[in-house]
């Protein structure tokens, strides 16, 4: 079958006025998540990005060790960021809340699952993910990702997409608990690398630790050589992030 014999297109799913004007303007309330974000955010620097479960209990030892990398980030200057919500997210919150810096939670309504955690600083609210994903990466210095679930292995493969393709800076990408990690960094050299879909160097991209100690020496051997601040060069990146 040639071109021109190819059937006509579907009609256009009908929508009708009300509709149309509802999607037509969402775009004002994207617009007025990222214009809140960056200008609350942009200022607090250097900051460190903190992911995991929201489903981790205050019980559980990586709730406690969640906390206590939080607040030895904090003691070191560092404004920690997290989502806000509970479990992983609160033990970053709590940690940052009783040291000397920030507390930074970016918060986003679900219908289930999600609610504010106490010890926030400052506290931003999202609709979008997509907006509120943005914010974590533009100002961050380094990301620190403990077991979690879909929303942290999502923000897990957005930072390294982004720093693979150079669409922001090199920043320290930390993985807490190796026991959780190492199936799917084997699984990443296993597949990924033997398919050519990512480069063996691209492994490199992240450290994998095991105790708070090393988590916040993983981020500041990184800067050894180089400021906290981007370079003219990244901050141009950064800009069209």
């Amino acid at each position: 079958m040639n071109l021109h014999e190819r059937p006509h297109h579907p009609e256009l799913w009908p929508l009708n006025d009300s509709e149309l004007t509802r999607e037509s303007w969402k775009i004002f309330q994207v617009m007025a998540e990222f214009v809140e974000g960056f200008e609350r955010l942009a200022r607090i620097r250097p900051s460190v990005s903190i992911f995991g479960s929201a489903r981790t209990p205050p019980e559980s030892p990586l709730y406690r060790l969640a906390e206590d990398i939080a607040l030895r980030l904090s003691e070191a200057g560092f404004a920690v960021v997290s989502g806000g919500g509970p479990g992983i997210m609160e033990a970053a919150n709590k940690g940052a809340y009783q040291g000397k810096s920030l507390s930074v939670g970016l918060n986003i309504q679900l219908p289930h699952e999600q609610s504010s955690n106490d010890y926030q600083d400052l506290s931003l609210t999202f609709r979008h993910f997509f907006s509120r994903k943005v914010m974590f990466v533009k100002y961050a210095s380094a990301y620190v990702v403990l077991p979690g679930g879909f929303g942290t292995l999502d923000e897990l493969a957005e930072i390294l997409t982004l720093v693979q393709t150079g669409k922001t800076r090199r920043i320290p990408i930390v993985l807490v608990h190796s026991p959780f990690w190492d199936g799917l960094l084997k699984w990443f050299r296993d597949v990924l690398v033997a398919e050519g879909t990512i480069s063996a160097s691209d492994i490199d991209l992240m450290t994998v630790v095991d105790n708070a100690a090393d988590a916040v020496d993983a981020i500041f051997d990184h800067y050894e050589q180089r400021d906290f601040e981007p370079s003219p060069e990244e901050r141009e990146r950064l800009l069209d992030l």
